[in-house]
């Protein structure tokens, strides 16, 4: 069974590439392009996909907010927010909304795949360029006994 995925971007170059490229791959199915946050949230009740790549500005509705209204109805769909903002405010905010996934425009094509077949697997799937670097052991961290571990996301 192929996984079901919806476009939400204003640019109609983005949506045409990324519909062009996923569909050469067999287990996904692009099943509409909604252009702006009212069509996608109109589209996605109707259409019922199972993930949602979501742009985040948009002219009518934030990707955020388009995030919160998909998810209140349809809390089984995933959400993966494809943005040119890597500021972590944006990521926290998509993240706090109900997203499954969060990728930069920046991306290759084979980061898009992963982060769909993850979050089709439930996973949470976050671009490698967000990933926050590995912090300096120091002999304080470095105590066996210590049991808190400091978050590297976000």
């Amino acid at each position: 069974m192929s996984m079901r995925v919806m476009l939400a971007d204003d640019h109609k170059i983005m949506r045409e590439g990324i519909h062009a490229l996923l569909e050469n791959e067999p287990d996904i199915e692009v099943i509409g392009e909604a252009d702006g946050g009212e069509t996608a949230v109109r589209m996605a009740l109707e259409r019922r996909p199972d993930v949602v790549l979501m742009d985040i500005t948009m002219p009518d509705l934030s990707g955020i907010e388009v995030t919160r209204r998909i998810l209140a109805d349809m809390p089984q769909v995933k959400v993966v927010a494809l943005s040119m903002h890597s500021d972590r405010r944006f990521v926290r905010e998509m993240l706090e909304a109900g997203a499954s996934g969060y990728l930069l425009k920046d991306d290759a094509f084979e980061e898009l795949k992963n982060a769909l077949h993850a979050v089709g697997c439930n996973q949470t799937y976050l671009s490698p360029a967000l990933a926050a670097p590995p912090q300096e052991c120091s002999d304080e961290s470095a105590n066996p006994d210590d049991t808190e571990r400091p978050a590297r996301l976000l």
